[in-house]
């Protein structure tokens, strides 16, 4: 189906491109998603850390929208203190192409 004919139907959330922006729209998705892609898996705080001023609650949210988009594994061990590490899923990985274009468009594009 081509562009076009999801336009006809009038609400853009029902195309693929609503459902793509559902998954990884917003501030936080896709750069968790690049960090992820760049360092597996990662402990929450180091994420929080390489993040900068995502706040503990936001971050949180964003990890279990992502996990339950089919987008990240979470990975949790049974110990004291308690150890949590987060990796991307295939389905997030098939993703990474198009991560790497946006970056190579970003660097060509933004003013210096």
């Amino acid at each position: 189906m081509s562009m076009a004919d999801y336009r006809k139907k009038g609400n853009i959330q029902e195309t693929p491109f609503g459902y793509t922006l559902s998954v990884i729209g917003g501030k936080w998705k896709m750069l968790i998603l690049y960090l992820l892609s760049e360092n597996q898996p990662v402990r929450f705080n180091d994420m929080k850390r390489r993040l900068g001023t995502i706040t503990f609650k936001t971050l949180s949210a964003q990890l279990k929208d992502l996990e339950a988009d089919g987008m990240i594994i979470r990975k949790e061990y049974p110990q004291v203190p308690p150890k949590v590490e987060y990796s991307l899923t295939y389905k997030a990985e098939t993703l990474l192409p198009i991560l790497e274009q946006l970056c190579d468009w970003g660097e060509k594009n933004r003013s210096n």
